[in-house]
């Protein structure tokens, strides 16, 4: 079952909290489709939205119309064919109502994991306030995790029990005044994870999970996270990278005038050990080159003794690392310190010392 929609949407998602005019009932999953053709289906039915009522003129709720079609794309399906949800290009749809993800006995999406999808978007633009609720608690079980929202050039943006949102493969990416939480002990709940990726910035957004609340994945370059408060979480971390022997590169990554509470770990990169290998602040590595990294302006406290972890590979080592105007300070540790291994570059104000780096 997809929706095909055109290149150009505006959605303006007004979420009333406790509206549920998109239920359990009359939302198993959303999947954007905006490719002109499905291979090996057959189109049965399609359904317009603007032939249910809708006004497209972001001003007039348009969610009865939406919950109409929607109805008949779910009646119209038949065996192996499909049934198609049309939005057309050119409108701004104002829909209004809770997003309430389906119980795990009935989700659907084609077992594909995502349970809001857009694939292959250009120009689409989600605003509004309100709330989707994932119902995670549902998934935090083994062989059961799920994506909430995802947006990927093949593309999707993720909103799941497994991660909240995924941006894969995309180029000029905007997230910000965004709410995400998930309990600290939910498994593998990240906030935002980027892969494959250019050009995107995390801004002004609150993240509390129970793993990385920003996690940047290989092949991904210019991305840019500010304002950011995270915890509890893992911090904002670079990788895993190199997961099977791959070869990644992740570059100009900038975090800047973020706060961490509670997090296991502040900034960090980070790979599979004894494959690719990594370097990061309050991290572990092992084999991966890592060069012209800067940490600068960090004030705060750690709750473990070791405050700074620059762990670089032995042969390969870490180059340009520079540290500056750093002050950590014990949490619980009667005493902090900073350790590294083949780390090279320049520290000035820096507390605890980092003796490898000048």
């Amino acid at each position: 079952m997809e929706f095909v929609l055109g290149f150009t949407l505006f959605l303006l998602i007004g979420f009333a909290l406790g509206n549920e005019i998109f239920s359990e009932e009359t939302i198993a999953a959303f999947n954007f489709d905006f490719e002109n053709e499905i291979p090996n289906e057959k189109i049965v039915s399609s359904f317009n939205v603007m032939d249910y009522g809708a006004v497209g003129n972001g001003r007039v709720d348009d969610s009865q119309a939406f919950i109409k079609a929607w109805e008949g794309v779910c009646g119209a399906k038949e065996g192996g064919t499909i049934a198609t949800l049309v939005v057309p290009q050119g409108k701004t749809f104002l829909l209004g109502g809770t997003l309430i993800a389906p119980e795990t006995t009935s989700w659907g999406n084609g077992g594909n994991g995502v349970w809001i999808n857009f694939r292959s978007v250009d120009n689409l633009i989600l605003d509004g306030g309100g709330k989707i609720d994932g119902r995670g608690s549902n998934w935090w079980q083994p062989c059961k995790k799920r994506q909430l929202l995802e947006f990927s050039s093949n593309a999707a943006v993720d909103l799941l029990p497994k991660r909240h949102i995924a941006i894969n493969g995309c180029k000029d990416v905007v997230v910000s005044d965004l709410f995400i939480k998930a309990p600290e002990n939910s498994p593998n709940t990240d906030g935002i994870d980027i892969s494959d990726s250019t050009n995107v910035l995390i801004q002004d957004s609150t993240i509390e999970t129970g793993d990385d609340c920003v996690a940047i994945n290989g092949g991904s370059s210019f991305i840019n996270v500010i304002g950011v408060n995270c915890g509890p979480g893992y911090g904002i971390s670079i990788g895993s990278l190199g997961d099977g022997g791959a070869y990644d590169t992740v570059e100009e990554v900038r975090v800047k005038n973020c706060k961490f509470s509670n997090t296991q770990n502040g900034v960090r990169i980070k790979t599979f050990q004894g494959k690719l290998g990594s370097y990061g602040l309050f991290g572990k590595a092992t084999a991966i080159k890592v060069s012209d990294v800067t940490y600068s302006d960090i004030q705060g406290t750690s709750a473990s003794d070791r405050a700074i972890n620059l762990n670089c590979d032995n042969v390969v080592g870490c180059t340009n690392i520079v540290m500056k105007n750093i002050e950590l300070s014990s949490a619980d540790a009667p005493k902090i310190y900073g350790i590294c291994n083949n780390a090279h570059g320049i520290a000035f104000d820096v507390k605890p010392k980092v003796a490898c780096l000048s």
